[in-house]
């Protein structure tokens, strides 16, 4: 079961490290997979989702039809959709506020710049799949494309053992506008977006969360295509004081290690009896979770309750480990936003669980984990978009700037930039004298 360690027990150190083992083999085998769909198209990624699936597809067979999409919204419920349709309505307002606009701004003297803010033309979804359905990742990787102006999405998806896509995840990219989805998931499903095969068509950018092999994927084929990042265990950080409810922190930390053996759920607090009253609450709450063993594995292996000094420790540590989600439940939760530097996602106060996030505020939950959120931030509107820089100058500007450019090339050792700016010099000398 879960532990309890006090800070600066070796125990927190190595939890704070968090070294990826078994990493090696995985990525030579993607290496093949790679190689193999790259050479091979759509036949390949046919070979590979039998072996891997058990599922037998024809190429013909790959990509969803319409009438397929038209069936699933038949089978799903009223309460759904309308859950869907909140859902979708926040992540699009949340989203809006995040565009960006061209601009060019004259400086003095003639001389004038600017950037040019331009959306990826064709971007590449990876939704989990199989035997899960998760609608609320397409909504969150989808729709902040769509209001940075993306025409293509194309989505992939592995297809469950009669072949087909969950009809919940069909509908919810069927309103989060992707242009094609795909029946192939794995690594085999990232070399198809990043190479592209004779049915599936490049992409600029790879983005969605899944599995070590389809993170190592994605790791692989950067610089061929961008990705978002590269997606590790979930994570929940709980930061709590004696006025928070044990019941409500013991809930938040198992709502993230449901997800997977390695997910990683913590507790830091000053109070002892909280402390105490968390672990005992745990072990009740996982006596009828459906995922049990699943949750038991990670709070055994990867979860721990810490006591800290006081809040201020336990916001220094939070910053080391850089969660995923940080939760602050505090009696005042916002005093302490400002002392926060890394995170994927805060949650403020009792009311802001670890799953208002996932499903419903707004914010994209694909979030940095790993601690990489020290240096990386959440997926939005900016993930989708490109920069150009513009720049254009005057006569008298450039005669101004010319001796410092010269002389600046000349101290790298770059004689044909220098001359680059002589040679318009002399012409311009010239003019002047003709004049």
């Amino acid at each position: 079961m879960i532990r309890i360690i006090c800070a600066g027990d070796l125990a927190l150190e190595q939890l704070l490290a968090r070294h990826p083992a078994g990493r090696e083999e995985a990525a030579a085998r993607v290496r093949e997979i790679l190689a193999g769909v790259r050479d091979g198209g759509d036949q390949a990624l046919c070979r590979y989702t039998a072996r891997f699936d058990g599922i037998n597809l024809t190429p013909e067979e790959l990509k969803v039809k319409p009438e397929e999409i038209s069936e699933a919204k038949k089978q799903v419920k009223e309460d759904f959709l309308a859950a869907l349709a909140l859902a979708a309505e926040n992540i699009t307002a949340y989203h809006r506020h995040q565009l960006t606009n061209s601009w060019i701004e004259p400086g003095a003297r003639g001389l004038l710049v600017g950037q040019l803010v331009r959306p990826l033309a064709r971007v590449g979804v990876y939704v989990p799949g199989g035997t899960a359905a998760y609608p609320s990742s397409v909504l969150m990787n989808a729709l902040p494309a769509r209001v940075a102006g993306v025409k293509e999405i194309a989505m992939v998806t592995p297809p469950d053992r009669e072949g087909k896509i969950n009809p919940h995840t069909l509908v919810a990219a069927d309103l989060a506008g992707v242009t094609e989805i795909y029946k192939v998931g794995g690594a085999q499903a990232i070399a198809a977006l990043a190479y592209g095969t004779q049915t599936i068509r490049p992409v600029d950018k790879i983005v969605g969360p899944g599995n070590l092999y389809v993170t190592l994927a994605k790791q692989q084929v950067f610089g061929l295509v961008d990705i978002d990042m590269l997606a590790g265990p979930s994570e929940v950080l709980v930061i709590a004081d004696d006025s928070a409810d044990p019941r409500h922190v013991a809930a938040d930390m198992l709502s993230q290690a449901e997800h997977d053996p390695l997910a990683r759920a913590l507790l830091l607090t000053p109070d002892s009896r909280l402390a105490q009253a968390v672990k005992e609450e745990l072990e009740r709450q996982l006596n009828d979770l459906p995922r049990r063993e699943i949750a038991a594995g990670s709070l055994a292996s990867y979860g721990a309750i810490i006591l800290t000094r006081d809040i201020a420790q336990a916001v220094d540590l939070a910053n080391r480990f850089a969660p995923e989600h940080l939760e602050l439940v505090v009696r005042d939760p916002f005093s302490w936003l400002g002392r926060i530097t890394a995170a994927g996602a805060v949650f403020l106060g009792p009311h802001a669980p670890e799953p208002l996030g996932d499903y419903l505020a707004g914010p994209s939950h694909v979030l940095p984990t790993g601690g990489t959120a020290r240096f990386y931030s959440p997926l939005g509107v900016d993930t989708f978009l490109k920069r150009i820089s513009v720049i254009s100058c005057s006569r008298e500007a450039f005669l101004e700037m010319a001796p410092h450019i010269i002389r600046l090339a000349r101290v790298e050792g770059l004689d044909a930039h220098a001359r680059a700016v002589e040679i318009r010099l002399d012409k311009s000398c010239r003019e002047s004298e003709k004049s």
